[in-house]
């Protein structure tokens, strides 16, 4: 992949850079990353050796990287290894580029990490993991809420929140020809009753909200201990941090001993494992059969089946 095969030259990238590194800098290499379905993302590498992440969308007015950037600094201020921020701006008709330039953080994700490492500090990375969504989880809100740079929609209680987050993806998901009459039905239950389904007795927290292993990063240090480096691509919300635990465990991001760590400070109750998690669950699969399609309907079909039972 060249710049030019995403419609951006080296030419739109150059004052970009030098915005960061000086006048002077010259770019020396661009190297595409894993990015996001709308935004391309770029290494960029400097003459001189330095290096930075550019996510940008070409020709269209993002205001995502706004949110992204407010989020990350969040993150950043609670003490979470996330990349700095450089540059954010939000395209317009004169310059219409919307990019988000921050630090490139040495590592490789989480499942890459595991491959390379022996046992012992692959479960290392999962203490280390366990410490970092522990101290994330114990920055409070007022209220629930998405994080973003403007004001966003606040709510007294989460069922409330949560049905706002998911409404328009299972309104997408039911307008389509996916689902089986029965199962649409079975679904629209679900999701009448999440005023009793979520409902819980904890306080609004910081949640990352799309935790799974392409999004940490993780590195061996001088000494050759493996260590997180970085959490990435942030869709924070102030809500459940169950449902956050739930995403983990449904993806097998997370291992026994990141929950028993996990747990030596908030417990969990049978509550969560018999019914807040599969429904978090079944909503973590709704997003992916509305993102990724088939792949991922029989997972939600089976889930579905499992959660049909509470209601």
């Amino acid at each position: 992949m060249t710049p030019h095969e995403v419609d951006v030259s080296w030419d739109d990238l150059r004052p970009i850079l030098r915005g960061w590194a000086g006048a002077d800098a010259e770019l020396d290499e661009v190297s595409p990353l894993h990015g996001g379905q709308i935004n391309t993302t770029l290494k960029l590498t400097t003459a001189d050796g330095r290096k930075c992440v550019l996510k940008i969308t070409p020709h269209r007015v993002d205001r995502t990287y706004r949110d992204e950037a407010h989020q990350l600094n969040l993150l950043r201020e609670v003490g979470i290894p996330v990349p700095t921020v450089y540059a954010c701006k939000t395209g317009s008709l004169e310059s219409p580029f919307s990019y988000l330039l921050m630090e490139f953080m040495d590592g490789v994700d989480l499942a890459a990490a595991r491959s390379r490492c022996g046992s012992t500090d692959a479960e290392s990375l999962q203490r280390h993991l366990a410490e970092l969504v522990l101290q994330m989880h114990e920055h409070r809100g007022g209220q629930y809420q998405r994080v973003v740079a403007d004001d966003s929609k606040t709510f007294d209680d989460w069922p409330a929140c949560f049905r706002e987050v998911y409404d328009p993806i299972w309104r997408d998901v039911e307008k389509s020809n996916l689902l089986p009459v029965k199962s649409r039905k079975l679904m629209n239950r679900v999701h009448d009753r999440l005023d009793r389904l979520v409902a819980h007795d904890d306080c609004p927290r910081l949640t990352h909200w799309d935790l799974w292993a392409t999004n940490i990063l993780a590195n061996a240090d001088a000494d050759g201990a493996w260590r997180i480096t970085a959490l990435l691509d942030p869709n924070c919300k102030f809500g459940h941090a169950e449902a956050e635990l739930a995403y983990l465990e449904l993806f097998h991001t997370v291992t026994p001993t990141f929950m028993k760590v996990y747990q030596s400070h908030r417990r969990l109750t049978d509550d969560y494992h018999r019914v807040r998690k599969p429904v978090y669950q079944l909503y973590s699969l709704l997003n992916h059969v509305h993102l990724f399609g088939q792949e991922y309907l029989k997972a939600f079909l089976m889930t579905l089946e499992r959660v049909g039972q509470l209601v």
